[in-house]
């Protein structure tokens, strides 16, 4: 079962009232561009930045539970100040009351000092982006920032009083809130992630990022350091069709791509093609193009070959334009031809088989090869 955010809390709640439509006498709700405007409205209701009352007369418009704007509505969202003139209908009470507890999404700074400077400050970057990550789908209380640090604070640019900010280790935060076995994030795990890993109380993802030398395998210290303390660790990767290549890696998409998987139901798949840019996709790219190469040797020349619609089926799991697909075949020195004529030259070829895997040779004094990347 997907775990529930504080927008679907907040839909519950009103659903069960019969209330179908919320207004609001503050403007600053909702704001532009809010994916789904209730997840916004529960936030600020959390924060205690107001709540929803009952008024005498309708609202000027209103917002629909789907998010869409309709006529107005007797109940409408208020700020603080006006709690007394009006009937409350949802408060942050009743909105704490309902919201699971779990799970946490947790950033291990255990490996901090292993960081030059630069790295210090993309690994800020990229936890204060994952707060915001956390925010679009869950509530940031559920995200935790272990082994906290001074230069990690004065870098962090976001309100770390709004988290869970824990200056000890992991191990010890997860023996305080009673969890004993938890979900590493680690792209060197044999296993995947799979749905029934969804189920764990807290996943940790490792607050490390690799510019400067080879940090690979480094991930695996933090899960060593939580089961010597008597914590079970699962360690588990997001791959794509097994493979880690492609998949984002920066702290904030990791954290994005699980709370899809979590809070929309998504599966793996789904969820890191939502994230994925053109820049991963094409990582991938690099790695799946010359598996499907066929070598052709014409005049003596040697040909690395695939079928123009080799596009149309990797477009169908990774991000990719045209213009990627061409950069990459040129990058690799690979021609792209249409799989009819690719069908045409081996027919009137000799398959020889080598080393590599074969070649098909051509004997033709000459042969014109019509490509879509030269």
């Amino acid at each position: 079962m997907p775990v529930n955010g504080p927008g679907d809390v907040l839909r519950e709640l009103l659903r069960e009232k019969g209330i179908e439509a919320v207004g609001s006498l503050s403007k600053k709700w909702p704001s532009k561009g809010q994916v789904d405007i209730f997840q916004e409205l529960a936030l600020m209701i959390l924060e205690g930045e107001g709540a929803i009352v009952e008024l005498p007369e309708e609202t000027g418009i209103a917002w629909s539970l789907g998010g869409k704007r309709v006529a107005g509505s007797r109940f409408a969202f208020v700020r603080p100040c006006m709690f007394n003139h009006y009937p409350l209908v949802v408060s942050r009470e009743n909105l704490l009351a309902r919201l699971p507890e779990y799970p946490f999404i947790i950033i291990d700074l255990m490996l901090w000092d292993i960081h030059i400077p630069k790295e210090k400050g993309k690994v800020a970057l990229q936890v204060r982006e994952t707060y915001s990550v956390v925010r679009r789908y869950l509530w940031n209380r559920m995200l935790a920032v272990t082994w906290l640090n001074g230069e990690f604070e004065r870098l962090a640019s976001f309100p770390l009083n709004r988290v869970k900010a824990y200056s000890g280790p992991t191990a010890d935060f997860l023996r305080e809130k009673g969890i004993d076995e938890v979900v590493l994030l680690d792209p060197n795990a044999e296993k995947d992630l799979s749905p029934d890993d969804l189920s764990a109380r807290a996943f940790i993802i490792g607050g490390i990022v690799d510019m400067k030398g080879d940090k690979k395998g480094t991930t695996a210290r933090i899960g060593e350091a939580i089961e010597e303390a008597g914590i079970r660790v699962r360690r588990r990767r997001i791959s794509l069709r097994g493979d880690v290549v492609g998949v984002p890696d920066r702290i904030n998409h990791i954290a994005e791509i699980l709370l899809r998987m979590l809070v929309l139901g998504e599966d793996m798949e789904r969820a890191i093609l939502a994230v994925q840019s053109p820049l991963h996709a094409r990582w991938r790219l690099r790695k799946e193009i010359p598996k499907r190469k066929i070598r052709f040797l014409v005049d003596g020349k040697l040909y690395l070959v695939v079928e123009r619609e080799l596009y149309d089926e990797l477009s169908q799991w990774l991000n990719i334009r045209w213009e990627d697909f061409v950069k990459v075949l040129r990058e690799t020195g690979i021609v792209a031809l249409e799989r009819r004529r690719i069908h045409h030259l081996k027919k009137i070829s000799l398959f020889k088989p080598d080393g590599k895997g074969g070649k098909w040779v051509l004997l033709l004094k000459r042969a014109a090869l019509l490509c879509y990347n030269c």
